[in-house]
């Protein structure tokens, strides 16, 4: 396909993803971003096997690693902390690990420069206020009151996307589940080189993202959906954790700043119909918001973007590529977003409980596929 002049709608990791695989390819790529700050949570992300071949492909594997923490394998526990498997986990890069944590800032700078870097243009405090595709291209105002003209539109604006709103209405919403997630930095344990999974109806994962800091994850039930005050996170955080195996509430005790917690209400959403509508198109989160018990949710919409641009180089006209991208993707998506539901669904009794062992060994067999 020729050179096409695009604008990704979202800075986040699947925009920029996509915003580094399009200028690697020619593209011209505007990149605009509603939030004026560019801010990102500071606590870290796991990112898996499948992400490090995926930041291969994209060409910035070295910087990637420099800003990250690898380990080889995941731990599974009881919830009276009895360990009961260690998983190695395969590689995809060779000589590299099989996977990392990261700060998600560190990840958002790695990603930002590199997409800068290539000659992609990022407008901060922009959203996009209405799109018309005329067939040719895809005319859009900006909340800034320019314009624009456009061979291709990507929505990477998350779980609540605009641009989703603006083309496809009618399609699936997110859902929140019941359940939600918790995430405290800590000083990382001596002896941590895995990632370690603690089951139970509190869920709890402690993450390596650097030679002396780790995070902990918590999963847990939140019917009602509360809105928890700012004030007194710390302590709500250290409260969920009162029951659970002994060396999770040592650590618990190390949870005191307010500012530290980052609490955020799980939901689930699949778009199983169209992910375009004519020259404009949909990744990530905006098509497929998974919760993070298999830990994919990133790894999904760096996925797409990679994917969504070979299919342009593929096809000769866009929509046509924006169609084969969607059939590419869509099982993939649907696996990861179905199977970290059931997780949740079973730790909230809402299904039944599925073995993290096995769920875990499943995951990596599917995403070692080639995309």
């Amino acid at each position: 396909m020729q050179k096409l002049i695009m604008l990704i709608v979202g800075a986040g990791i699947g925009g920029l993803s996509a915003a580094i695989a399009a200028r690697r390819a020619g593209h011209e790529v505007l990149v605009i971003e509603r939030d004026p700050e560019w801010s990102v949570y500071g606590v870290g992300i796991i990112q898996q096997s499948n992400v490090l071949r995926a930041m291969d492909q994209l060409g910035v594997l070295e910087n990637f690693l420099d800003a990250a923490c690898g380990f080889d394998a995941v731990e599974v526990f009881a919830p009276d902390g009895t360990r009961v498997a260690r998983i190695p986990t395969p590689r995809l890069v060779e000589g590299k690990p099989a996977n990392v944590g990261i700060g998600r800032r560190a990840l958002q700078g790695v990603l930002g420069n590199s997409a800068k870097g290539l000659g992609a243009q990022i407008r901060l405090g922009v959203t996009v206020e209405s799109l018309s595709d005329d067939g040719a291209q895809v005319h859009v105002t900006f909340s800034d009151g320019s314009a624009g003209a456009f061979d291709l539109v990507i929505g990477a604006d998350g779980v609540y996307s605009q641009v989703r709103d603006l083309i496809l209405p009618d399609a699936e919403r997110p859902v929140f589940t019941g359940q939600a997630v918790w995430r405290y930095n800590l000083p990382r344990d001596t002896d941590l080189d895995a990632l370690r999974a603690y089951n139970g109806p509190i869920g709890v994962g402690l993450v390596p993202i650097g030679p002396e800091l780790m995070y902990m994850y918590v999963t847990t039930p939140e019917p009602d959906n509360p809105r928890y005050p700012r004030q007194g996170l710390a302590a709500a955080m250290r409260g969920k954790l009162a029951n659970c195996a002994p060396a999770i509430r040592a650590l618990a005790q190390q949870i005191t700043d307010d500012d530290g917690v980052v609490y955020r209400p799980l939901e689930g959403m699949m778009v199983h119909g169209p992910w375009s509508r004519g020259r404009v198109g949909l990744l990530g989160d905006a098509v497929h918001a998974t919760t993070p018990h298999l830990g994919q949710g990133a790894a999904m919409a760096i996925e797409d973007a990679i994917v969504i641009v070979d299919e342009l180089g593929k096809h000769d006209n866009v929509e046509a590529a924006l169609k084969a991208y969607r059939d590419r993707r869509h099982e993939r998506c649907r696996y990861i977003v179905e199977s970290s539901l059931a997780i949740c669904y079973g730790q909230l009794g809402k299904g039944p409980l599925v073995d993290n062992h096995k769920a875990t060994a499943e995951m990596f067999a599917v995403v070692s596929q080639p995309l």
